[in-house]
């Protein structure tokens, strides 16, 4: 494998384009050795502006993806989960033995990839979340056995320019969408609440979306700054018999963790039947 990989994006969108953005920036990849597609002409002209890397477009040229996938170490499949199955099958053909194949989306299983795909060839499952678009996002990283220890290392070197890798099996995965990748919007939907009450409670809307938003910033900092469990500083905050300890108690006995694990339940679930789904 070459010392400077070659990489291929299959759609190039805004979460592909945050895992390029983030791996020129680390230098795990150069501008020259990376190849994407998009669908639009005028698509494919502004994002290879924004990145400056080569972009090809479909609408312009039907065999954009395979071109761009020919001689690359590194294939990452950006298209939408119901695309997928059929941009993998169009690219077979041109891909290298050797290259890993990742996918970037929810629900579609590696056997049903690797079904139309040339046998043996190196895939990997990936979920991140959306954060990874402002650098600080999460990705678990299920690597088949047929990925070699150096490829997976390629990888993983390639998305923790923008975020978390957390390497994980192909089983786990449902747990990581229901506790990374759908997680964004669960705590944007609290931050929605809270802004939309504090609004009731007299104060302005714009006043407070922007506290709701910086106090989400501000503790989700406190927790990266490692040290403290979640349980301790939400201890930390908590005076006996204060107005942090009284809104905490209102919160569990309205059933907040286990409506929270509900939720989260239901999108793991929800990625188990997409995986059937999209396996026919």
């Amino acid at each position: 494998m070459a010392q400077t990989p070659r990489v291929a994006i299959v759609g190039l969108g805004t979460m592909t384009g945050a895992i390029l953005t983030g791996a020129l920036e680390t230098g795990a990849v150069t501008a020259d050795a990376v190849t994407a597609t998009t669908r639009s002409a005028a698509s494919a002209r502004q994002k290879a502006q924004r990145h400056g890397v080569r972009v090809l477009s479909s609408e312009e040229d039907a065999g954009a993806n395979a071109a761009a996938v020919r001689g690359a170490d590194v294939v990452l499949l950006g298209v939408k989960p119901k695309d997928l199955v059929a941009a993998a099958r169009g690219i077979a053909g041109d891909l290298s033995p050797e290259a890993v194949v990742v996918s970037v989306a929810a629900g579609v299983r590696a056997r049903t990839l690797a079904a139309v795909l040339p046998e043996g060839q190196p895939l990997v499952r990936t979920m991140p979340n959306t954060p990874l678009t402002v650098g600080s996002g999460v990705v678990g990283l299920a690597p088949t056995d047929t990925v070699s220890e150096p490829q997976r290392e390629l990888v993983e070197s390639l998305f923790s320019g923008s975020g978390l890798v957390v390497p994980v099996t192909e089983e786990q995965l449902p747990a990581v969408v229901a506790a990374a990748g759908s997680a964004p919007a669960y705590v944007f939907l609290l931050a929605e609440a809270i802004a939309a009450h504090a609004v009731e409670l007299g104060l302005p809307q714009e006043a407070a979306e922007a506290m709701a938003a910086a106090t989400v910033k501000g503790a989700g900092l406190m927790l990266e700054a490692g040290g403290q469990s979640a349980e301790q500083l939400r201890r930390a905050v908590m005076s006996p018999n204060g107005t942090t300890e009284r809104a905490i108690t209102a919160f569990q006995d309205g059933g907040f963790e286990a409506l929270v694990a509900r939720a989260m339940d239901a999108a793991a679930a929800r990625d188990v039947e997409m995986g059937e789904e999209f396996a026919g």
